[in-house]
């Protein structure tokens, strides 16, 4: 079944047709995550295109193909944000009356970018199901026309159309890692790259929390999650596509899945060594590069989008410096008589910590009349350094609480 559904795409055609909608985004070299690999990783950054994913390539390939009459009855979508702003931008280069229903954890980011296209937003529910419910319902209501986020086969031939892009970069790759959510992109990716390379390894990529394709995968059928628990909101869906379930089963092969930690980890990476910004789901191929059981391969990592919240880079930098020992926050109690401070403070400038923020509490103390708690954060090199932080107040008689 799925071999007859992959000879319908025509990824040169979708290529042409999108042209003028789409930046071609060339492969960045990744000294960085080449090393941490042992491969030679190469970076396809879909995070620059306009609407800061590859989804506008999937929706204007789908809504540029409807007829007059259905175009006239305006369009409508469920997404979690990025395919929301793939609809919302065709339909305006194109003319047509948008509705896209998202999710209400959708970061708002997502939701204005959505509105500034000119789409009517409806928020519904909590993750991409319950929108796509609700974006199910207001179609049979108003008589709109459904495009899908992905179980669609014109919105996999647009995504496919990367796959072109990457094997014009690099002739010989080895690998390529693709983000997961509910399988158009990756469908599209595998069919088409395939038929450029049939031996390339296709591998799928999914948050540990939101695994619905290697669920389906494993029980033979798609099948809904129990429940969704991921940070990369782009990939948390409960239930794979029945379309994409097909090519994805025949042309992909193997599905990895990344935990939040590990995304936060890859996040501070491609910060500071690429000057990059990706939205957690985009980072899944990223965090996934390093779990390949090869060495001396060429491996494309798709960044799928780069959609993210000023407050969310924040979080992942700080859990991200925590994580590797390079910030360090600690309490401890202090008599309170002057000059105590000046030791603490001393001690850190000995062990070249720098101070990022220190609390003084004349309240919090273990005994409030005669002690003053002390909470101090500090930027450290790494874990052993912190380690030698903590030997240091000891020998000098301080007991530290750490925070984190």
């Amino acid at each position: 079944m799925s071999k007859n559904i992959a000879d319908s795409l025509d990824f040169n055609k979708a290529r042409e047709g999108l042209k003028d909608i789409i930046a071609e985004t060339k492969l960045v070299y990744s000294p960085v995550f080449s090393q941490e690999s042992g491969n030679k990783v190469y970076i396809k950054p879909e995070n620059l295109q306009l609407t800061g994913s590859f989804k506008v390539r999937g929706a204007y390939n789908k809504i540029s193909k409807l007829s007059d009459e259905e175009k006239s009855r305006g369009i409508i979508t469920s997404s979690a944000g990025n395919h929301a702003q793939g609809c919302a931008l065709s339909a305006q280069k194109l003319g047509i009356k948008a509705t896209i229903v998202m999710p209400t954890t959708t970061p708002l980011l997502k939701v204005n970018a959505t509105r500034n296209y000119g789409a009517n937003v409806v928020l519904a529910g909590e993750v991409y199901d319950d929108a796509y419910a609700e974006a199910v319902r207001l179609q049979k209501e108003h008589g709109y026309t459904f495009i899908h986020a992905f179980d669609d086969l014109d919105v996999v031939e647009g995504q496919g159309t990367i796959a072109l892009e990457i094997f014009e970069d690099l002739e010989d790759v080895d690998y390529i890692l693709v983000p997961v959510g509910g399988g158009g992109l990756i469908s599209g990716i595998a069919v088409a790259a395939k038929r450029i390379k049939p031996d390339v390894k296709v591998i799928g990529v999914e948050p540990a929390g939101a695994a619905s394709m290697l669920k389906a995968l494993e029980l033979g059928q798609v099948t809904a999650l129990d429940r969704v628990m991921t940070i990369a909101d782009g990939c948390a869906v409960g239930k794979a596509g029945f379309n994409t379930y097909e090519i994805v089963k025949e042309y992909v092969d193997e599905i990895i899945t990344i935990t939040d930690e590990e995304l936060m980890d890859a996040f501070l990476t491609l910060v500071e060594s690429h000057k990059l910004i990706a939205e957690n789901s985009g980072l899944l191929s990223l965090a996934a590069s390093k779990k390949l059981n090869v060495k001396d391969k060429n491996v494309v990592c798709v960044i799928s989008g780069g959609n993210i919240d000023v407050l969310t880079i924040n979080t992942l930098i700080n859990h991200g410096l925590v994580s590797r020992g390079r910030r360090f926050c600690f309490t401890l109690n202090l008599p309170d008589r002057p000059g105590q401070l000046t030791k603490v403070t001393k001690i850190l400038a000995e062990e070249r910590a720098n101070i990022i923020e220190l609390n003084h509490n004349r309240y919090k103390g273990d005994n409030k009349f005669v002690d003053v708690e002390v909470e101090i954060s500090v930027i450290t090199e790494s874990h052993e350094h912190i380690e030698r932080i903590i030997k240091r107040f000891k020998e000098n008689g301080f007991e530290i609480n750490r925070v984190f």
